[in-house]
């Protein structure tokens, strides 16, 4: 009579093979493991190299002294996206994915998003337009539409400005490309007009005489140049004043400090020379 029970010898064959299986598995399982262990890990050290790197390129861009301020912000800005763009495709390909076919794809996401994002991709071209023109650096003050202030910093999609109150202001690259800029720090030179108003009964060359003398007495104001002397002119006849024009020029950075200690000294050397400055007069109350 044949035997339906396996000998001792085929189940120990058995029992063998099937614990073999398991460590075939188990070793499986391991080596799936360490190799995504591997890769979710080099993946982190290129993407943290990658931001080393992009930082440490734009901090030597930023410290290159013959660059100009303003383009030195941009290309640092502009390397450093670059090398992160850079690692990230390398991460993609180290977990397997085609970048060939994905930077195709890619390619393709791009033409739409761009066509969506019309407005914000103007904004790099503005920026690349204004790099190229220069009509600003970092340090100029500007005046733009309703927006001035000194120019801190031009990125890829603002520029960056601060009031002289220590505002804030980020303004879109666009914005200033499409409007008349006004830089008021570009030129070493500045020229400014006060306005002082006399009586008529006062003597008129005597109040030119006291302006002038204020005028040569300070240093800052530029008297050497025939085509920036200072002078002092009749603007215009009022119906209770002579209007007169104080015109002389200064460096950019005496404009301010010069225009407010001229208002003042111009008002004491008057009113020591007994030159008026009349007031309209008060229509009487019915």
């Amino acid at each position: 009579m044949t035997q339906d029970i396996a000998s001792p010898e085929a189940q120990k064959v058995i029992t063998e093979s099937i614990a073999a299986l398991k460590d075939m598995g188990l070793q499986g399982d391991m080596q799936v493991l360490i190799h995504w262990g591997m890769t979710l890990l080099s993946a982190i050290m290129i993407l943290v190299a990658g931001r080393m790197l992009g930082n440490f390129i734009a901090r030597r861009i930023q410290s290159i002294k013959r660059l100009d301020e303003t383009l030195a912000s941009f290309l640092a800005t502009f390397v450093k996206y670059a090398v992160m763009a850079v690692a990230v495709v390398t991460i993609l390909g180290q977990f397997g994915v085609q970048t060939a076919s994905l930077l195709a794809v890619m390619g393709a996401a791009g033409l739409a998003i761009g066509l969506a994002l019309q407005g914000t991709l103007s904004n790099v071209a503005a920026g690349v337009m204004l790099l190229i023109l220069r009509p600003f650096k970092v340090g100029d003050y500007i005046v733009v539409d309703n927006v001035n202030g000194t120019v801190k910093s031009l990125g890829l999609f603002g520029t960056e400005l601060a009031t002289p109150d220590n505002v804030y202001i980020f303004t879109p690259n666009s914005m200033i490309w499409n409007n008349d800029i006004w830089n008021y720090t570009r030129n070493p030179l500045r020229r400014q007009d006060i306005q002082v108003a006399i009586s008529y009964e006062d003597d008129i060359n005597l109040a030119f005489n006291t302006i002038e003398s204020v005028i040569s007495a300070d240093n800052r104001i530029i008297a050497g140049d025939p085509d920036k002397k200072p002078q002092v002119m009749v603007e215009k006849m009022a119906d209770f004043s002579i209007g007169l024009i104080v015109r002389f020029w200064s460096t950019k950075e005496d404009y301010w400090a010069l225009r407010f200690d001229l208002n003042k000294n111009i008002k004491e050397a008057l009113d020591r020379a007994g030159i008026t400055i009349p007031f309209p007069p008060i229509a009487a109350k019915p």
